[in-house]
Formats: C-alpha cells, structure tokens, sequence
C-alpha cells in the first residue's frame, strides 16, 4: 500500500476530528469546572480539625483497655474529643478501635452514632432522610478505605455526609454540585471508571494521537498546501512572459 499525501490526508481527517471533539470536551469541562463555586463543591467551610490531645484527668479507662486489647501490639495511640467525650484512637495490625476514655469500653460507631456525627457537621437545618452502611468505597469516597456511613440530607443540595466506621470521623461532604463537578472532571481527565489519574490508557493514546496529527499536520502542509498556489502564480507569470 503506498503511502501517499490523499492517504495521509484523509486519515488525518478523521482522527483529526475525533481529537477535535476531545478538544471541545476537555474545554466545555474545564470552563464548568472554573464556573463552579469551589466552597460549593466542598460542601461548605472546612470543618474544625479534631486535634489530639493530652490523656484526660478522668482517664481510668486505660487499664481496661489493656486488657481488652490483650498481647495486640499498638501502631498509634491518640487521645481525641469524640461529641462531648472523649475517646482512644488505637490503631493495630487488626485496624482501628475507639475506647472511652473515663471508662474503657468499646465505643462502636452505628447508625445512631453515625446520624449524631453528622449531624454536629451539619450547618444547615434540615433533617435526615437516610442512613447506610457501606461496606466498601464508592465513587464519592474513593480516596478512603474501609466501610463508612452515609448519612443524606433532606436538603435542597442532596447533601451527603460521610462518617468512618471505624474512627467516627466525617471523611466526605457530597452535595449535587460536587456531583455536577465530579462528572465534568470525569470527562476532563477521561478516566471514566475510576475518576483519580490522567496516567492511563486512554488518555496517552490521545496524547500520541495529538502528536501524530501535528507531525502529519506539518507533512501536509510542506507537501501539498502550497501546490495550487505556486500553479496559480505560474499562470498569473506566463502573460507576462508572453509580452
């Protein structure tokens, strides 16, 4: 098959509109990302830090959970609030548990405690609609591990909250327009599954592909663009010649 300047042509063409498309794309979603209210999208302010801080006065707990604990070798210890009480972070090679403080039992993070969490993050005023347990990440919470609860908002934005089951903490604020955001970054990075990387296939197939239709760009142009123009002004020179 030979190679020649109409094969290279059409096929430029045709992957050049392919990538054009790609190109809208990526603009159309870059301006709705740059549109969008970025405090929006996080759902609010940035919620107070929970800081660690000194073991309690009232700490007899701790004696307790060393028994509980047994031989378990310990990873981390952090003494944190938890509501109005105060809780040990302990983290083993078995995962994290919580402990209270003043007494040493294990403090579990349910339904009940998930909804009260939640709802201390909250700054607005309507109620719960749902709780539920995810036993695994989904898209929303795709950068945390282990299960969470997700607690939804009645309100105008669909708010979701979600809180670790395991520390009880409030990992992620979901509202619709972080939901508009995400899709939009979807299209913009072109990972269409997991939502995280520009390092994938796809997406250094583009790459190549843009490369390519340069290369072949500046081929065309050297080779056939300035054809008709140079037999146009060899016409225009033959009078002249003539006379």
């Amino acid at each position: 098959m030979r190679l020649s300047p109409l094969f290279f042509r059409r096929v430029h063409k045709w992957i050049g509109l392919i990538l054009g498309l790609q190109f809208v794309i990526w603009t159309i979603s870059g301006a709705v990302m740059a549109v969008l209210d970025m405090n929006a999208v996080a759902g609010g302010p940035p919620p107070p830090r929970t800081e660690a801080i000194g073991l309690p006065a009232s700490s007899g707990g701790w004696p307790v959970v060393q028994r509980t604990l047994g031989t378990a070798s310990i990873t981390s210890l952090t003494v944190r609030p938890l509501l109005n009480d105060h809780v040990f972070e302990i983290v083993t090679p078995a995962g994290t548990r919580l402990f209270d403080v003043r007494t040493g039992t294990s403090v579990q993070v349910d339904a009940a405690l998930a909804r009260r969490l939640a709802e201390a993050s909250y700054t607005g005023s309507a109620a719960i609609r749902n709780v539920e347990l995810l036993s695994e990440p989904t898209l929303a919470i795709r950068e945390h591990e282990g299960p969470a609860w997700r607690v939804d908002f009645a309100d105008e934005s669909n708010s979701s909250f979600y809180i670790s089951q395991a520390t009880g903490r409030l990992i992620e604020r979901r509202n619709d327009t972080w939901r508009i955001w995400d899709f939009v970054w979807m299209l913009h990075n072109m990972d269409y599954v997991n939502r995280t990387s520009f390092n994938h296939p796809l997406i250094i197939t583009v790459g190549f592909g843009i490369g390519w239709l340069a290369i072949t760009g500046f081929y065309l142009l050297f080779k056939t663009s300035w054809r008709p123009e140079a037999r146009l002004l060899a016409r225009l020179r033959q009078p002249d010649r003539q006379n």
